[in-house]
């Protein structure tokens, strides 16, 4: 068994040696991309055709996803190389912001925590960072208004998604849940676990922060107090996780847009994102929704919005199949630019992988 255990273990080594010359030849094939092309090496349409395809062909073991989690890793890597990338994200550290951040660019990132969302979109604006990552809907609590409000009025295009299973935990300074006088937690993680919190911490205050970040450094500060927060605020303010998974609904999960001055070139697997106002009449919204079927165009998303004028008029924000460059879409956005009375495009990219 030992010498049977003994070679095993020396094929790793062979593969891995092997493993390491190649990402250093794909590493220094990259930096000549990035030469050749004199600007911005990451391609949010390019990095989604690697993962896919490699998913495509993968044999297993290894699962899709821990496909695309290797891959973009080593594809942060060669990309620091050339142009390390600033990416803002709402904060502090810990924040499942931040955790949508390394999902989608890796861990060779520079990341830029902001205090709230607004300043998160600022941040790219401003040239302080390269791209920003905003939550946009939540599988339980729905849409994030405030990002839905900023899309309205800035100039940043979407160019990517993330979609982020959320495990909530609680966490304190010490074990267990005897004493806990005050749970802190953003007020959508409370709103997601609104049934364990009243089976297990009935009638214990809760107080709704600006991240999930902060109720774990608020709960590092005091013995009595708890958070709702995830893996990495644990892992920031050193708490110990007293309950696992407490989020009522099992597959919550947060959708997260990528923002950055440009969208994305055409993938081969799309989503648009837009926002347009409808007349005010009978059957207006039909008649905006009308040359979308007519075009053969899905619709993934249809959420509205007051539209801030004071005179309850509203905005209707849509995703729709497909990339802005595509024929069908382009003429079916000329038709509905007819039936309403502002339209703009939020931006292509690719669907999440």
């Amino acid at each position: 068994m030992n010498e049977q255990l003994t070679q095993l273990r020396e094929r790793i080594d062979h593969i891995d040696e092997a493993m390491l010359r190649l990402l250093n030849e794909r590493a220094g094939i990259a930096q000549e991309i990035g030469h050749l092309k004199n600007g911005s090496i990451y391609r949010a349409e390019r990095e989604a055709q690697v993962v896919r395809r490699l998913q495509a062909a993968n044999a297993g073991p290894l699962a899709a996803e821990a496909i695309s989690v290797l891959f973009k890793e080593i594809m942060s890597a060669c990309r620091a190389l050339e142009q390390p990338l600033t990416v803002s994200y709402l904060g502090p550290r810990g924040t499942f912001s931040e955790a949508a951040a390394v999902k989608h660019f890796g861990h060779a990132v520079a990341g830029l925590p902001c205090g709230d969302i607004d300043e998160a979109f600022r941040a790219v604006e401003r040239g302080e960072a390269h791209f920003g990552v905003a939550p946009v809907e939540n599988s339980t609590e729905g849409a994030v208004n405030r990002t839905l409000d900023l899309l309205l009025t800035s100039p940043l295009k979407i160019c990517g998604e993330v979609k982020l299973r959320v495990r909530q935990h609680l966490m304190r300074k010490v074990d267990g849940l005897e004493g806990i006088a005050v749970v802190y937690s953003h007020m959508q993680s409370l709103a997601q676990c609104h049934e364990w919190l009243g089976q297990h911490l009935y009638g214990v205050k809760t107080i709704p922060v600006t991240s999930n970040a902060e109720a774990a450094r608020l709960a590092a500060a005091d013995p009595a107090s708890a958070a709702i927060a995830g893996d990495l605020a644990a892992e920031h303010y050193e708490l110990k996780l007293v309950a696992r998974d407490i989020e009522d609904e099992p597959n919550n999960t947060t959708r997260f847009l990528v923002l950055g001055n440009e969208d994305a070139a055409p993938s081969g697997r799309d989503k648009t994102s837009l926002v347009l106002s409808a007349k005010n009449r009978p059957g207006s919204l039909l008649e905006l929704l009308a040359p979308l079927a007519g075009h053969d165009i899905g619709l993934s998303k249809l959420e509205s919005r007051p539209a801030r004028t004071g005179s309850w008029d509203y905005v209707f924000y849509m995703d729709i199949d497909g990339h802005r460059g595509d024929r069908n879409i382009q003429n079916a956005l000329h038709a509905v630019e007819d039936q309403c009375t502002f339209l703009k495009v939020l931006g292509s990219y690719p669907v999440a992988v």
